[in-house]
C-alpha cells in the first residue's frame, strides 16, 4: 500500500491532493461513520467528562475544571445544553453510593469511555484501508481498550494545558488593557489562537500516530494534524454560530441536548476523517505510505465496514 515513487509535495499539487481527498472521503461513506460516532459518544458522553473532571481536576480543582467544560459547552451548543450537560456530571458524581455500586459504576465508566475512542478507531482504520488482524481475537480487544483509555488521560492533560494556557492569556489581557496600547490585545488573540491550534495540533497527531492499527510516518502524521487542527476550528465556530442562530436543538424540547450533542459530534468526525483521509493521500503521494502493522492486515475495500 505505501508508494514506491515518492513526490515532492508543492503548492501547485495541492488542489488535486485536497480533490482526491474529497472523492477517497466520499467513498467511505463518511456521514455514516460519523453517526456511528456520534451514536457511542451520546453513550460515552456521562463517563467522559466524569474521568476528565476527576484527572484534570486532580491539578486545576474539579470545581474550576466543572466551570471551564461548561463555559466550552455553552459557546459550542448553547447555555441550555451546557447546563443539561453540568447536570449529567453531577449526577455522576452523587456521593451517596454503596461500595459495590461505586466499584460497578466505575468499571461501567471505563468501558463506556473508551467505547467511543475503539470505534473511531475502527473507522480510522478503514479509512486508511486496513482492519484489524482477526487471529488476534480476545487480546486484541484488551490493548484497544487499554490504548482507548490513554487517549483518553492524554485528553484530559491536553485540556489542563489548554486551561493553563487560556488563563494565562486572560491574566496578560488584563495586564495589557491597563498599561499596554490595545493593539497588543489583538497580538495576544492571535497567540491564544495559535496555541490552541498546536494543542489540537498534537491531539490529532497522536490519534493519527497511535490509534489506528498502522504504521506511518511523523511528516506525514504532522501535516495532516494541522490540517485537521485548522479545519477543526473553523468548523466549531461555524457550528457554534449556527447553533446560535438556528437552534436546531429547539424542536425536539426536553430532547434537544442529546440532538445538539449528535450534530456537533457527527459534524466534527466529518472534518476528522476528511482529515484522516488527506492524510493517508499525502502519505501515499508524497511520504512513504501507511502499511498495518503486525495486529492488522490491509484492505483493499474502499468502504467502512
Amino acid at each position: 500500500m505505501g508508494s514506491n515513487t515518492q513526490e515532492k509535495f508543492s503548492l501547485k499539487a495541492l488542489p488535486g491532493l485536497i480533490i482526491d481527498t474529497y472523492k477517497s472521503w466520499m467513498s467511505h461513506d463518511p456521514f455514516r461513520s460519523s453517526a456511528v460516532v456520534a451514536y457511542y459518544a451520546i453513550l460515552s458522553l456521562p463517563a467522559l467528562l466524569v474521568i476528565i473532571v476527576n484527572v484534570v481536576g486532580a491539578v486545576w480543582g474539579t470545581e474550576i475544571v466543572q466551570g471551564k467544560l461548561t463555559e466550552e459547552f455553552s459557546m459550542a451548543l448553547g447555555s441550555d445544553a451546557a447546563t443539561s450537560i453540568q447536570g449529567m456530571i453531577a449526577e455522576t458524581q452523587n456521593e451517596h453510593k454503596s461500595t459495590l455500586s461505586s466499584i460497578i459504576g466505575v468499571g461501567v465508566l471505563l468501558f463506556a469511555a473508551t467505547g467511543v475512542v475503539y470505534h473511531l478507531k475502527i473507522s480510522l482504520n478503514a479509512i486508511w484501508r486496513i482492519k484489524s488482524d482477526p487471529q488476534a481475537k480476545i487480546k486484541k480487544v484488551v490493548l484497544d481498550r487499554m490504548l482507548s483509555f490513554a487517549f483518553i488521560l492524554a485528553i484530559g492533560f491536553l485540556l489542563l494545558i489548554s486551561f493553563m494556557v487560556t488563563a494565562a492569556i486572560s491574566v496578560l489581557n488584563d495586564f495589557i488593557r491597563q498599561v499596554l496600547p490595545d493593539i497588543l490585545l489583538y497580538v495576544a488573540y492571535g497567540i491564544d489562537f495559535l496555541i490552541s491550534i498546536a494543542i489540537i495540533s498534537v491531539l490529532f497527531g497522536l490519534m493519527f500516530k497511535y490509534l489506528p492499527d498502522a504504521n506511518v510516518k511523523w511528516p506525514s502524521v504532522r501535516i495532516g494534524a494541522v490540517i485537521t487542527a485548522l479545519l477543526f476550528v473553523l468548523g466549531k465556530s461555524a457550528l457554534g454560530y449556527y447553533f446560535g442562530q438556528a437552534e436546531p436543538g429547539s424542536t425536539y424540547g426536553a430532547a434537544g441536548t442529546v440532538v445538539l450533542i449528535l450534530l456537533w459530534v457527527s459534524y466534527s468526525c466529518l472534518i476528522l476523517f476528511f482529515g484522516a483521509e488527506f492524510t493517508y493521500n499525502y502519505a501515499e503521494r508524497f511520504g512513504s505510505g501507511i502499511e498495518p502493522n503486525s495486529r492488522a492486515v490491509a484492505t483493499s475495500n474502499p468502504k467502512t465496514t
